[in-house]
């Protein structure tokens, strides 16, 4: 896969380097194994963050974030919001009737006036602990419930962007680096409204404490500031070791688990006891799994070292603003009142500098994601299937390709190359040539997931580069060479033929028995409802074969089946359909595929298998992207052809001279779906 391309995101860390490889990584893997999909470049993200560069993109990330929160569940980020807000005041509140507790406390007088003073005081503290304690659950409940919303509406709304864009958007490798690293993104929303929630919190603390401070003593913030910084730079330099460190085992851990996969999966076990791989693995997996462990014991040192350092500042500031606020009292300059107030808001607002700057420093790994994730929905949505345009005719006569050329992204080399030919109405056209030649991609473009790049397909005279490309998918039904295996129920592998409405068990039957799908069928212990995966619980595995089967099937559902608006399809384009079949099941298939000409649709057949293409109306050889030679069979044959000679060559395989088995005419097809009686095919070439 091409590297992925920068992030747009500024202020990017630079990437710390990585411990040197072990021996068994050079071996095996060349060197450290690094991730090359879009999310891996935010991977060292965290390493260099500062809070500069945290002030500078917190705001658009906490903007991204809550306008995916407001759009999800509007009453739910206002309850949090609320509630947090409401928090902070009751902190502040909190502080300020301690004080006035503390002051009537320490009041001379007898005990019972003391109190009596005190009580009001002491009262509302509790109030207000038991009101921060509601709004505590209600921050809870906001956050438990807009969470998944958020996280259901930000993937529904990554899924449905990918799905819509333009195949070529799919295959671009640096959309793709987009599509990997913001399918991220979603997750990464649901995090930060935790942990945006957490950091209000603390923030709110701080805040409270803060402006409390300020207001009993003007010394008061500075002590505060005092406290909070070497424990504010500890908790970052801790953070940042266990990042690095985590970051430094990366490589290894992919190593490891990519080894250990090797040694226990299925897909390998036969040649790891033939070959007697085992020991050989197992020997490695444990060198680089000393080597990790150096590694960590390594970072482990440091970090004790960092902690025992933030310990020892942190002390030392607390014991110098503790002397200070003694001083304080001791002057005069300071109630004793006031002195227990700053010592209980003090302690409030730096308890949770820890846990503040965490929560920032992963709020802005997140955000990185988040980020990606709001890049992909502008270029997601400049990249779509463009919706509306020209109407097309439903059952068009003559399907025209015109001069068409098409190049994929970073070739030279044209894929087709001034491409010219027709497809009639009820017709079978075969297109042939070796691997490379054109025929798949130019299958792409006549079902419309390519556009040419040069000259037009006409659907009876309109372009399909200005159609509504909605009509144009309603009228194909495509069986591609890597057609899709559903990790589906076998019902639900045939319902995706025409998934956009109802069918009925008689449709599907009548789909399986064109398909002879009962044969499979017999061996599914749950018949329809059979879960086509092994791996899964109830499960099964089949052949290719009989996967050729069932796509054979499917494509027979939706040419039978009408969409929404009434249209069947009229274009069928089979890619290689019988690569997996024995030679009496792949006449079977051809005939049956030749048949659906019965209900008036048109066939564009792509195959290396030259006995299947002789019965064809028209056969196009494409070389190299090029079309070289077009005919019927009989008119290839007469003439030296490159098709005469491939057909010979594949002849001279079974051993029969220079003629391939003929199938038989085609028969009727068994159900014939009810629809338009088809017309003539105009100018249809009948062969011998």
């Amino acid at each position: 896969m091409t590297a992925p391309r920068t992030s747009t995101t500024t202020d990017h860390p630079p990437v710390p380097p990585a411990p040197p490889a072990s021996e068994s990584e050079q071996l095996l893997f060349g060197g450290p194994m690094r991730y090359d999909y879009g999310w891996a470049r935010h991977e060292f993200a965290g390493a260099k963050v500062t809070f500069r560069t945290v002030a500078r993109q917190m705001p658009r990330f906490l903007k991204l974030a809550g306008q995916m929160a407001w759009a999800a569940d509007r009453l739910a980020l206002v309850a949090l919001l609320a509630a947090e807000v409401l928090r902070g005041v009751a902190a502040a509140v909190a502080l300020i009737a301690t004080n006035r507790a503390l002051g009537s406390l320490l009041t001379p007088g007898d005990v019972t006036t003391v109190l009596r003073a005190a009580l009001p005081a002491v009262v509302a503290v509790g109030v207000v602990s038991a009101l921060s304690a509601a709004l505590a659950a209600v921050s809870g409940l906001a956050s438990g419930r807009l969470e998944p919303a958020v996280f259901r509406a930000a993937t529904v709304d990554f899924l449905g962007i990918v799905s819509r864009s333009e195949l070529a958007a799919i295959e671009d490798p640096e959309f793709l680096a987009e599509v990997d690293s913001a399918r991220w993104g979603a997750g990464s929303i649901q995090h930060i409204i935790g942990q945006a929630t957490a950091v209000l919190t603390a923030l709110f603390a701080l805040v409270s404490a803060a402006g409390v401070l300020s207001v009993l003593h003007p010394a008061l913030l500075p002590m505060l500031l005092l406290i909070t910084a070497p424990r504010g730079w500890g908790a970052v330099r801790t953070a940042r070791r266990r990042y690095l460190s985590t970051q430094a085992m990366l490589q290894h851990n992919r190593a490891g688990s990519l080894i250990s996969d090797m040694l226990i999966r299925p897909w390998s076990a036969a040649e790891v006891r033939v070959h007697a791989c085992g020991p050989f693995l197992l020997r490695h997996y444990e060198q680089m799994a000393r080597a990790a462990e150096r590694e960590q014991t390594r970072l482990a040192g440091a970090k004790a070292r960092t902690d025992l350092l933030t310990a020892f500042l942190a002390g030392l500031a607390t014991t110098g603003a503790f002397a200070l606020l003694g001083w304080l009292v001791e002057t005069g300059s300071m109630p004793l009142a006031v002195a227990g107030t700053a010592v209980v808001a003090i302690r409030t607002g730096s308890a949770s500098i820890g846990g503040l700057v965490s929560q920032i420093n992963g709020l802005y790994e997140e955000g990185l994601f988040v980020a990606d994730l709001e890049r992909l929905r502008r270029d997601g949505h400049r990249r779509a299937i463009p919706a509306g345009g020209t109407p097309l005719p439903e059952r068009p006569d003559e399907i025209r390709v015109e001069d068409v050329s098409f190049t994929y992204p970073g070739r030279d080399t044209p894929a087709l190359d001034r491409v010219s030919l027709t497809v009639h109405r009820g017709e079978v056209i075969a297109l042939v040539g070796e691997n490379g030649s054109g025929k798949s991609t130019l299958a792409h473009l006549l079902c419309g997931v390519y556009q040419p790049q040069r000259g037009r397909i006409l659907w009876d005279g309109t372009d399909t580069a200005t159609a509504d490309r909605a009509h144009l998918f309603a009228g194909i039904a495509l069986l591609a060479q890597n057609f899709q295996r559903w990790t589906l129920t076998l019902r639900a592998n045939l319902l995706l033929g025409r998934p956009e409405v109802p069918s009925t068990q008689a449709q599907l039957e009548e789909a399986a028995d064109y398909a002879d799908l009962d044969p499979v069928l017999a061996d599914l212990d749950r018949g329809w409802d059979t879960l086509l995966a092994k791996g899964f619980e109830g499960g099964v595995g089949i052949s290719g074969g009989q996967w050729q089967r069932v796509a054979l099937a499917r494509l027979r559902h939706r040419v039978t089946t009408p969409g929404p608006d009434g249209r069947l399809p009229h274009l069928v384009v089979v890619d290689e359909p019988t690569s997996a079949l024995d030679a009496k099941a792949e006449i079977q298939v051809f005939d049956r595929i030749r048949a659906l000409t019965g209900l008036g649709v048109s066939v564009v057949l792509i195959t290396h298998r030259l006995a299947a293409t002789a019965r064809a109306d028209r056969i196009y050889v494409l070389d190299h992207g090029r079309l070289i030679e077009e005919g019927t069979h009989d008119e290839l044959m007469a003439r030296p052809t490159e098709y005469r000679e491939a057909y010979r060559l594949q002849a001279a395989q079974y051993g029969i001279g220079d003629h391939l088995p003929r199938q038989t005419a085609p028969a009727a097809d068994p159900d014939p779906a009810p629809g338009p009686d088809p017309a003539p095919a105009p100018d249809r070439q009948e062969t011998t």
